[in-house]
């Protein structure tokens, strides 16, 4: 096909909305993107004004365009990637939300897990869901906007409401909203590797499980319909700047960036080092359960095939910790002016900052951790704090690596990353040397929207198959390891001493 025509990909992440536009040889054309508003309502509260995302999105489509001055004749499909987990619940008569979004740091639904779990623990639904019980899932966030607003549970119970991550609350919007051009033309769908975070998918079949939405009282009528992440979610209707684009294309925003990264083969593996942290390993098409704290999930399923799974490693705090260290403390303006503080110090001076704000995901699943900065003397200052920062999130994926090691059996050799941190020499050279394997970025580092960009083209034949996919791919910047193994062991082990402060402080 020629390189004249394009493909468009939506990425709806934590903190912005992105539109970006691809070339047949997987190069940028244009970006369009916009950040919308963090709302934090009360302690371990983490939300997401839907409207807004909605209206984001547009805009940022308009921007794609206009930017490479194309129209949407010019592109032949549009993807979608988005965060996952986070959980919207919407009246299907009017569009509007019943509640704010609540996103997948939300820790208030700890309860609700701790109630489910009972006396058989956190992993009484893991053979069935790959996960363990954990307000990380979009499964009791449902149950708590069911029976925290006023008039939710009995719309639900009669058919008036609609559940869906974000990348079927833009899916519903695209192809028609409430005020639909023909009759069924709005889409409620989902793909597996959405459906499988919810906490209600069974991962063997890729069907809602009626005993999991019974448990947590969710009605099945709200749940959208599960589709393969490459495959026909519609087209795009009304009076949106991509009117009759057909979408055929979604993952969830870390299997789209495995998927982006050509992690096709058992064993291949990519970290991403976005708002959070997140490492996922492809294991084929059986599933593979965790016994060293991972997630199993769908990594991706293309068309008609089976569906392919991978072991991941979640860490809620990556990039967001350095957002924090400017929003919050006003200690930086701009995530490049951590990497310069930090390089004014010449090690940590003994500071470890463990960012537990959200309690500790993967391998360790403790809601009852809460941050802490530990070692500090007099002799410590700004470049220090920096210097922990970036560090945190190295210690933290050097955990996720030695627990997917553990499991899968497969030595890590290279590590391929990709994400807004992977920017920071600082941190990538770090990285390399606590893992002592070479850390490797990719020309195109956006590998999230560029994997939503791959599903959705491979559907329409733009690329024929993955093999023309790994053409594209080409190495930007290699890290290798320069540390000795006693500095390395010294410094993890006192990383362990500081995480193992954080526990218990939220009862």
């Amino acid at each position: 096909m020629t390189d004249k025509k394009y493909i468009a990909a939506i990425d709806e992440g934590t903190t912005s909305a992105r539109c970006i536009i691809f070339d047949h040889d997987g190069e940028i054309v244009s970006v369009g993107q916009m950040e919308f508003e963090q709302i934090f309502p009360q302690k371990g509260w983490v939300e997401h004004n839907p409207i807004e995302i909605w209206d984001c999105v547009r805009r940022v489509i308009g921007e794609a365009l206009a930017d490479a001055d194309l129209a949407p004749s010019d592109l032949v499909a549009l993807g979608i990637t988005n965060q996952r987990e986070t959980t919207i619940v919407w009246d299907k008569n009017t569009g509007e939300p019943v509640y704010n979004g609540i996103v997948w740091q939300d820790t208030r639904t700890a309860g609700i897990c701790r109630q489910l779990a009972g006396d058989d623990g956190i992993y009484k639904y893991q053979k069935k869901t790959g996960l363990p019980l954990s307000s990380y899932s979009s499964g009791p966030k449902i149950k708590w906007i069911l029976d925290n607003v006023d008039g939710a549970r009995e719309k639900a119970e009669n058919g008036d409401l609609l559940f869906g991550t974000p990348d079927t609350w833009l899916l519903w919007h695209l192809t028609g909203g409430a005020n639909p051009e023909g009759d069924d033309a709005t889409v409620h769908a989902t793909d597996v590797t959405n459906a499988s975070r919810t906490l209600l998918m069974d991962i063997t079949t890729m069907q809602w499980d009626e005993e999991l939405c019974d448990a947590m009282g969710i009605p099945m009528s709200m749940l959208p319909e599960i589709r393969p992440s490459s495959g026909d979610f519609g087209k795009v209707r009304g009076r949106s700047n991509l009117a009759d684009v057909p979408i055929t294309g979604i993952l969830g925003d870390q299997q789209a960036a495995t998927f982006g990264q050509l992690c096709f083969q058992p064993g291949e593996a990519k970290n991403t080092y976005g708002t959070g942290l997140f490492l996922l390993m492809n294991t084929g098409t059986e599933p593979k359960f965790s016994e060293h704290g991972l997630i199993t999930t769908v990594c991706y399923q293309i068309g008609d095939d089976k569906p392919v799974y991978a072991l991941e490693g979640s860490v809620a705090m990556g990039g967001s910790l350095v957002q924090w260290l400017r929003d919050n403390l006003k200690m930086i303006p701009n995530a490049a002016s951590c990497d310069r503080l930090a390089e004014t110090v010449a090690d940590n001076g003994g500071v470890y900052f463990v960012p537990a704000f959200s309690g500790l995901l993967a391998p360790r699943w403790r809601d009852d951790a809460r941050g802490v900065i530990v070692g500090l003397t007099r002799y410590a200052n700004r470049g220090h704090i920096a210097r922990s920062v970036l560090e945190a999130t190295a210690y933290q994926t050097r955990e996720l690596v030695d627990a997917m090691v553990a499991d899968s059996g497969v030595k890590l050799t290279e590590l391929k990353v990709d994400g807004g941190m992977v920017k920071s020499k600082p941190l990538m050279q770090f990285q390399a040397d606590l893992l002592d394997v070479p850390v490797i970025r990719p020309q195109v580092a956006e590998t999230t929207a560029l994997g939503a960009a791959y599903a959705a083209g491979l559907h329409v034949g733009y690329w024929e198959n993955v093999d023309e996919l790994k053409a594209n791919w080409n190495e930007d910047k290699r890290w290798d390891p320069d540390m000795e193994s006693a500095e390395r062991d010294r410094l993890f082990s006192e990383w362990n001493k500081a995480v193992e402060r954080t526990y218990g402080w939220e009862e």
